[in-house]
C-alpha cells in the first residue's frame, strides 16, 4: 500500500546514477503545499518508479468525500501514471468541491507549483487538467481562466449536482451555476474530452463554449470512444508555421462513470497536444516524438557519463554526397526530446536538406540542497565543472565519421541554457562551427563554472531574444546600439565586435514584424553579427526563428579546413 512520503531535505546528498543522469531521484508518493490566495493547500504527487524527468503531467482533482491515497490506488489512476510515464498530481477537496472559483484557483495553484523544480522536474508548460464526479466543474473553471497555460483537460462527470436548476432543486441541491457565466476567461484553444450522463445543461453549454474556443466547424462526427467530436477549422488564418488549430471537443454520453477504458480513450487524445512558449500567447501543437518522425537515439560515455542526442538524417540526405550539420540544444531543464518537438528544426531539415542533432546537456545542481541533475550546459557537480563543450566535439566527430557530413557547414544554435551553449562554442570551438544562433542568451561567464580558451577563428553569430525576456532584455537607455541589453551579455557583445573588429557604432538596423534587426557588418558588408529582437516575447522561441536562423544567417556561411569563413561564397577578410 502506497504511504505518503517526505521530500528529502537535502536532495543534493541523493546518489546520481551516470548512465542514466535524468533520471528522478526520488519515485513515491509526496505530499505538497500550493498557496492559494494567500492559505496553503496541500495536494499528492506521484512519481513512478524510475521515472525520467522532463515528462508530461497530469493535475487529477478526485470527487469529494474521496481519501486521496486510497483513491489513487484503488481508481487505476497509479497504474495510468505507471504505464504513461506521467507525473500524476492529485488534487482534492477540503470538504466538497465549490462553484465559487475558489477551487479553480486552487487547481490552477497546483499547475505553477508543480513546475518549480524543487524535487522532479515536468515537462515545463506541458500539464494537463482532469477532473473526476463532482471535480469536474472545477476542473472546467480552472481550465477557462487558464486556457492559455493548461496543454488539454478531460473530465468524467456532469457539471452540475444534477443536470439542471429544476432538477436541483427538485432534490433540495443547490446548481452550481452556467459555466460560462460563472468565472471570467481567456481566449485560447484547449483540448477537450468530456463524460457525461447526458448531453444538455451546463453540460452542453460547456461544450459549446469550448467548441467556440476551439474554432470548430459543421456538425459533429462520433468514433474513439466518443459519441461528438467537434472538428476545428482546418484553415490557417495567421502564421502557417506557428498557428495550428489542434483542439478538439470530444464529449461521451454514458451512465458508466468514470473507469480506465474512459480514461484510456480520453489519454490517447489529450497527450497529442503539446503547449509551447513563443511570440505572445503560449501555442498548442501536435507532438512531434523524435523516434516516430525518424529520428535515432544515440548515447555515449564521455568523462563517465551517458550522453545522449538523437540525430534527424532526411530521407533527401544521401551518402552519395555531404550535407550541413546542425546542432540544437535545450534549455535548462529541458531535454533532447522536448526541444526536437519545441524547436521545429525537423521541418527545417527536411526542406532545406541537411542533419539536425539534438543532444542532451549534462547535469547541474542549481540550489543548495536542490537537485543535483538538473540538465543544464556547462553547469557543475559536486565542486567539479561537467565540460559539454568535450561532449559536443565527441558527437560531432561520431557523427562525421557515420554520417555525410559537409565538414565545412557545422552550426549551432539553442535557446536559453542552449543559446548560452551554441555561443560558447563560437567563442572555444570555431574550428568546427562555421556559424552560430543563439536564442534567449549569449555566453554568460557568470552562469558557467568553467573558463575556456578562445578560438583565433571567427564564427559569426545571430542572437535573437524577446523584449520581456527577464535574461536578455535591458533597462534604461543605451548610448550606442539601438537595443538596450542585460549589462553582462552587453559586454559580450562588445567583446565580440571587438574581435570581429567592428566598431560599436557601425551597425544598420530594420524592421520585420514582429523582430526588429540590427546588424553589425564588417568593411565588405557581411553581417558578423546581427541582432534580433521580437516584440510581445519572453524568456522562450517559437518555430519560426528556427526557420529565420538557418535561412536568414546559417546557410550563408561556410568555414573551410584552414579556418577561413566564407559568406555566400565570399571570402571573409579580417582585419
Amino acid at each position: 500500500m502506497l504511504t505518503i512520503k517526505k521530500f528529502p531535505e537535502h536532495m543534493g546528498d541523493l546518489p546520481i546514477d551516470m548512465t542514466h543522469p535524468n533520471r528522478a531521484l526520488i519515485s513515491g508518493l509526496f505530499e505538497e503545499t500550493a498557496k492559494v490566495n494567500g492559505t496553503e493547500r496541500s495536494f499528492l504527487t506521484y512519481i513512478p518508479e524510475n521515472q525520467e524527468y522532463c515528462r508530461p503531467c497530469l493535475v487529477t482533482a478526485i470527487p469529494s468525500g474521496n481519501d486521496p491515497v486510497q483513491y489513487l490506488e484503488t481508481s487505476g489512476l497509479k497504474e495510468f501514471a505507471d504505464e504513461n510515464e506521467l507525473f500524476l498530481h492529485i488534487a482534492y477537496a477540503e470538504k466538497e468541491w465549490k462553484s465559487d472559483g475558489s477551487d479553480a484557483d486552487y487547481l490552477n495553484a497546483v499547475y505553477v507549483r508543480i513546475q518549480a523544480r524543487d524535487y522532479y522536474i515536468t515537462m515545463q508548460d506541458n500539464i494537463y487538467l482532469c477532473g473526476i464526479g463532482d471535480a469536474s466543474f472545477a476542473a472546467h473553471q480552472a481550465a477557462k481562466r487558464m486556457a492559455s497555460e493548461w496543454s488539454g483537460m478531460m473530465s468524467f462527470g456532469d457539471l452540475s449536482h444534477d443536470l439542471t436548476a429544476e432538477k436541483a432543486k427538485a432534490h433540495g441541491e443547490e446548481d452550481q451555476g452556467e459555466v460560462e457565466l460563472k468565472i471570467q476567461g481567456t481566449a485560447a484553444q484547449l483540448p477537450v474530452w468530456m463524460l457525461v450522463s447526458a448531453y444538455e445543461g451546463n453540460n452542453r453549454k460547456a461544450s459549446e463554449y469550448w467548441q467556440a474556443q476551439n474554432h470548430t466547424c459543421g456538425e459533429p462526427y462520433s468514433g474513439r470512444g466518443a459519441d461528438y467530436i467537434w472538428m476545428p477549422n482546418p484553415v490557417r488564418t495567421l502564421n502557417e508555421i506557428n498557428e495550428e488549430h489542434i483542439s478538439e471537443v470530444r464529449v461521451k454520453v454514458s451512465d458508466s462513470g468514470f473507469n480506465a477504458e474512459h480514461l484510456h480513450n480520453a489519454w490517447n487524445y489529450i497527450k497529442l497536444a503539446r503547449r509551447h512558449r513563443g511570440q505572445g500567447s503560449k501555442c498548442l501543437r501536435y507532438y512531434k516524438d523524435p523516434i516516430a518522425c525518424g529520428a535515432v537515439k544515440k548515447t555515449m560515455d564521455v568523462n563517465g557519463m551517458t550522453r545522449t542526442w538523437y540525430e534527424y538524417v532526411p530521407a533527401s540526405c544521401t551518402a552519395d554526397q555531404k550535407w550541413p550539420l546542425v546542432v540544437v540544444m535545450h534549455g535548462r531543464g529541458g531535454s533532447a526530446e522536448t526541444f526536437f518537438d519545441l524547436s521545429g528544426m525537423s521541418p527545417v531539415a527536411e526542406e532545406r536538406k541537411f542533419i539536425a542533432v539534438f543532444p542532451e546537456a549534462g547535469i547541474h545542481q542549481q540550489k543548495k540542497d536542490g537537485l543535483r541533475n538538473v540538465l543544464l550546459w556547462c553547469g557543475e557537480y559536486m565542486g567539479k565543472p561537467v565540460d559539454d563543450v568535450a561532449f559536443i566535439r565527441a558527437m560531432v566527430k561520431d557523427i562525421e565519421a557515420r554520417l555525410p557530413i559537409d565538414t565545412e557547414r557545422v552550426y549551432a544554435c539553442g535557446q536559453s541554457s542552449g543559446g548560452m551553449m551554441s555561443d560558447l562554442l563560437s567563442y572555444t570551438a570555431g574550428d568546427i562551427f562555421a556559424a552560430v544562433a543563439p536564442w534567449s542568451a549569449l555566453r554568460s561567464p557568470s552562469r558557467m563554472y568553467a573558463d575556456f580558451p578562445q578560438s583565433e577563428q571567427i564564427t559569426p553569430t545571430m542572437w535573437i531574444y524577446g523584449d520581456k525576456d527577464f535574461l536578455c532584455a535591458g533597462k534604461g537607455e543605451e548610448k550606442i546600439i539601438p537595443f538596450c541589453i542585460e549589462p553582462e551579455l552587453r559586454s559580450i557583445l562588445s567583446e565580440k565586435l571587438a574581435f570581429y573588429g567592428i566598431e560599436e557604432s557601425d551597425y544598420r538596423t530594420w524592421k520585420t514584424d514582429p523582430i526588429s534587426w540590427c546588424a553589425f557588418d564588417d568593411e565588405a558588408g557581411v553581417p558578423l553579427m546581427v541582432i534580433g529582437r521580437v516584440d510581445n516575447m519572453v524568456h522562450a522561441n517559437y518555430p519560426e526563428l528556427s526557420w529565420i536562423s538557418y535561412d536568414q544567417f546559417l546557410s550563408h556561411f561556410r568555414k573551410d579546413a584552414e579556418g577561413n569563413v566564407y559568406y555566400c561564397e565570399r571570402k571573409i577578410n579580417r582585419k
